[in-house]
């Protein structure tokens, strides 16, 4: 069974969805089947057949969500020794080798990446090029617009 890395705090993230999915949606959604069957014939009733949709998508991820947590390997950054190094969970300050502009990524999980929040999954390519080096690395990333240098200037365990 593959086991799929994941923040502390991706975790928490996921169960408080899992939460929300089982404790509100999911009765929320039965509540509409019932009353929209209280309406009469289910052939031509959109509200019966969209509340079902509906209920097919929360049950799904429901399933997703609970797999997810299942085979996570929580890992807690802030239990990790500050070596220097970047790694899984790490926060690292980068600085454009080209241009000096700076930018700050936090390596996580698939499940909980998301680059408008600066959080990269650890499969991609620049989380790939970090992992492993140390604070004054200069390190080489493939981006669609070509080759890219960052130094990095910091490597925080937050």
């Amino acid at each position: 069974m593959k086991r799929n890395p994941m923040t502390a705090r991706g975790a928490e993230m996921l169960r408080a969805e899992l939460k929300r999915l089982k404790s509100e949606d999911r009765p929320n959604v039965i509540k509409a089947i019932a009353e929209a069957r209280s309406h009469g014939d289910l052939s031509e009733n959109a509200e019966y057949h969209a509340a079902r949709e509906q209920q097919g998508f929360i049950e799904g991820r429901i399933a997703e969500l609970e797999s997810k947590l299942s085979t996570a390997d929580i890992i807690d950054v802030a239990q990790l020794t500050n070596n220097g190094k970047v790694v899984f969970g790490a926060t690292v300050e980068l600085e454009g080798e080209d241009d000096g502009k700076a930018v700050t990524y936090t390596i996580v999980g698939e499940d909980e990446a998301d680059i408008r929040a600066a959080r990269i999954a650890v499969t991609s390519p620049i989380a790939r090029a970090l992992i492993g080096k140390s604070e004054g690395d200069v390190v080489e990333v493939a981006a669609p617009g070509g080759t890219r240098s960052y130094e990095i200037v910091a490597v925080r365990y937050e």
